[in-house]
């Protein structure tokens, strides 16, 4: 299989995107397309309601990820693993629940997957794993604290595809840092971009903390091409492994995130709620391992310029003030939405799927 500018460094041609239609699936599955690769995607279309113009074209099929069987996984060289319950307020809404999507299923994949012979899986994690680190400095040879059913299902999930690790099945988990930018598939529960659009709408930055907790912080195209670049790696330097994603510039006090909102949204200032206290979850993370393994791989976006970035495609779209306000781009509300109007049973199953709508597709569909 070729590119535009030559042949593809790795033998990977078939790439198997789950939570293809989520905010990093959607990047990636575009930014995978254009680097010349053929992307088959799976997704469960929870969110597919609230997608924006702009969303890749690929063959996908709509499938929860806790059904998926060994023919879902056939044919294809490499599967990146995003589909998941993707925040702490979504794993706390039920930890069973978040166990049963983030832990088992991600294991249940990763088993077909070795029997399928497919020969890389990437699997995203999180930075959340180390918990309330405070302002220490932390690494991949430092414990994980977790702290929340979604920062433990992601430890417990690298645990268990290190142990699946083989001489032909090459896992490697991908601790990223919390995302911010723009996707067609927006999440506006996301601490930078969510503070963005406060600024935005309301001239007002309004911290429920006081913003001391340390979050390293990674632009979401940039995370895109870190996983490309793990794809295309050599079996033995990824084999097994688990690496930070991110910058060690780009950590960052949540109150600094919020005085770059200023910056960038003239006549907005930081609003602290009252009672406002400290958040346990703070921790400042090295990415020297991932840097020096992957120099080309390196984030190119800094804060500011995402932000400013941010904003802008806010302004371009015409997305009015009323919409930033509201909850259509939050995660745990979007599922309220979907169980309130009884679309969706308590344990995220479809009862209709008309919201869907064309989203059930299938591979070559």
């Amino acid at each position: 299989m070729t590119k535009g500018r030559g042949a593809v460094p790795s033998q990977l041609g078939r790439i198997l995107v789950t939570g293809c239609r989520g905010y990093l699936g959607a990047v990636l599955a575009a930014r995978l397309e254009s680097a010349g690769y053929t992307v088959l995607g799976l997704d469960s279309a929870w969110f597919e309601r609230w997608a924006l113009s702009g969303m890749p074209v690929h063959p996908w099929a709509e499938k929860d990820i806790r059904d998926l069987r060994p023919e879902d996984v056939r044919d294809v060289d490499a599967i990146v693993h995003l589909a998941a319950l993707s925040n702490d307020p979504l794993g706390e809404l039920d930890p069973d629940l978040t166990e049963a999507v983030n832990v088992h299923a991600t294991v249940q994949l990763a088993r077909h997957a070795r029997a399928a012979g497919v020969r890389r899986f990437v699997f995203a994690s999180s930075c959340s794993v180390y918990g309330a680190a405070g302002d220490d400095w932390v690494d991949e040879t430092t414990s994980p604290k977790p702290l929340t059913p979604y920062a433990l299902s992601k430890v417990q999930a690298e645990r268990a595809l290190q142990e699946l690790a083989s001489t032909n099945f090459s896992p490697v988990a991908l601790r990223l840092a919390t995302l911010y930018g723009f996707s067609p598939s927006l999440r506006l529960d996301l601490v930078a971009n969510n503070l963005a659009v406060l600024g935005v709408a309301t001239k007002q930055v309004l911290l429920r903390s006081d913003g001391s907790a340390w979050r390293p912080l990674l632009h979401v195209e940039d995370a895109a091409t870190a996983i490309l670049k793990v794809l295309e790696a050599p079996s033995e330097a990824v084999a097994g492994e688990v690496f930070n994603v991110g910058s060690d510039a780009q950590n960052y006090q949540v109150r600094d995130v919020a005085e770059a909102v200023c910056r960038v949204v003239p006549g907005t200032c930081v609003r602290y709620a009252s009672g406002a206290g400290t958040d346990p979850r703070s921790y400042r993370v090295s990415f020297r391992k991932f840097t020096e393994r992957f120099p080309e791989a390196a984030p190119r976006r800094d804060l500011m310029a995402g932000l400013e970035a941010f904003v802008l495609e806010f302004s371009r779209r015409g997305l009015a003030p009323e919409l930033q306000r509201s909850a259509n781009f939050e995660r745990i509300q979007q599922l309220r939405w979907l169980r309130n109007f009884g679309l969706m049973t308590e344990h995220c199953r479809w009862k209709h799927r008309a919201l869907a709508g064309s989203a059930a597709r299938v591979f070559g569909g």
